[in-house]
């Protein structure tokens, strides 16, 4: 029989249910732009994926109520929406003591926050109604201070991917799910390879993201090699399984800045405000955000960063480009690159893995892998016979304007720009950029 839409209204777990560099760019905003209005934007990337509007119903529903629940021996719990979810106390002091570049001052705005849901506007555009479905495109905005609304992005992305799969695409199930993350991580362990579970947003579901994230940990236990599961990005997880919670910083905090204080340097302003929060610590630099050469030309300028920072991050564009380059760059100056750690993230298979793996090792760098989607949503469908692909959703959420001031994002990947036409042309021109 078909769950109604109550029991499908999606309800988070925590508040530490989201990546950890959301927490370390809000204890930066809060510092440095506390007074700053922010939009975010959704994008789903492929056109031809059409959402149910039931599902988007199902997403207005989980943002807007807290819902009564019967659960289990059939008492009743109240389970926390995004308009109540907040930290506990449990949750401020394992912050406390597992993140020490986390200021008291900032545990304790932390402590005091919560989701509004009326910062959030979902609207629903329908292509067909065949009289059993309609279907459609979702456009979802987050918007109000930046240091509130940066919350949004992670949780409502996972809420709609676990949703869609719940009543959209649904020809799918967990069978081999644990038996798969056991294979991938005693393959990565053996290969001695470093990595960490990135795969919150576009996760399946909470429950397979536990599940291979536990699997995960349990393969790591029993390895005697020099592999490493290192951690995850998602917070909870990471207090729940003992691991180190993983992440420095992302686009947005670079297209933030750019915006606001300009775009000549803008890398190098955004890491100088970054290191007036951080003095020591999530010192791992995010390079494609206006392009890594434009990165490279900027981080080579200044000997005493470079050496500073401990490591780089490749998200986009060629990864087995990205060495090589970096290792240039870093010659140029002097520095030794065995001293440093590039961590890849984008679109990590096994193979890609086993392959930059072997490249980091034949140039000199340490290496250390994000991997997301490929551990948190790889299934097949059901009726196949899991011989075909059940794709994940192929979504982004990204700042699109700070005190009304566009925001861009200049890819390594040319089909992943972001931002309105002209302000996109106006930076790849101040920067040397093609169109």
């Amino acid at each position: 029989m078909e769950r109604d839409n109550e029991e499908l209204v999606y309800t988070p777990q925590s508040l530490l249910d989201t990546d950890l560099y959301k927490f370390a760019m809000q204890q930066a905003i809060v510092q440095h732009f506390p007074e700053t209005q922010a939009l975010y934007r959704f994008t789903h990337r492929d056109p031809d994926v059409l959402f149910p509007r039931r599902c988007t119903d199902l997403l207005h529903k989980s943002i807007q109520r807290m819902s009564p629940r019967l659960i289990g021996s059939g008492v009743m719990k109240i389970h926390q929406d995004f308009g109540i979810c907040s930290l506990t106390t449990e949750e401020k002091n394992w912050l406390a003591n597992t993140c020490p570049y986390f200021s008291e001052g900032y545990l304790e705005y932390l402590s005091t926050f919560q989701f509004d849901p009326a910062q959030i506007s979902i609207r629903f555009m329908p292509v067909s109604d065949d009289g059993e479905l309609e279907v459609g495109r979702i456009e979802i905005e987050a918007s109000g201070l930046w240091r509130e609304s940066i919350l949004w992005e992670v949780p409502v992305m996972a809420c709609l991917s676990e949703l869609y799969f719940l009543v959209g695409a649904t020809d799918w199930s967990y069978e081999g799910q644990k038996e798969s993350a056991s294979a991938k991580a005693q393959t990565l362990l053996q290969a001695e390879c470093s990595f960490s579970e990135f795969g919150t947003r576009r996760r399946r579901s909470f429950h397979v993201q536990d599940l291979v994230i536990a699997t995960l940990k349990q393969e790591a236990d029993r390895s005697s090699g020099r592999g490493a599961f290192f951690g995850t990005s998602n917070a909870y997880f990471a207090k729940k399984y003992g691991i180190h919670p993983v992440g420095t910083i992302a686009h947005e905090w670079f297209m933030g800045v750019a915006a606001l204080k300009g775009y000549e340097g803008a890398n190098a302003k955004a890491l100088v405000l970054w290191e007036e929060t951080y003095s020591n610590n999530l010192f791992v630099a995010l390079t494609d955000t206006f392009s890594t050469k434009v990165f490279f030309q900027e981080f080579a300028n200044d000997p005493a960063r470079a050496q500073k920072w401990t490591g780089l991050r490749q998200d986009s564009g060629s990864p087995f480009e990205f060495a090589p380059a970096a290792k240039a760059m870093y010659e140029s100056m002097g520095i030794d690159i065995r001293t440093k750690t590039i961590v890849y993230s984008d679109a990590l298979t096994l193979d890609k893995v086993l392959q930059l793996k072997k490249q980091c090792d034949d140039i000199g760098f340490r290496c250390s892998f994000g991997i997301g989607t490929f551990l948190t949503n790889d299934f097949k469908t059901k009726s196949s016979g899991y011989t075909e692909k059940s794709r994940a959703l192929n979504m982004v959420i990204k700042l699109a304007k700070v005190d009304d001031r566009d925001c861009v994002k200049i890819s390594d990947d040319l089909t992943k720009n972001t931002g309105d036409k002209a302000s996109v042309e106006f930076v790849k021109k101040l920067y040397g950029l093609p169109n």
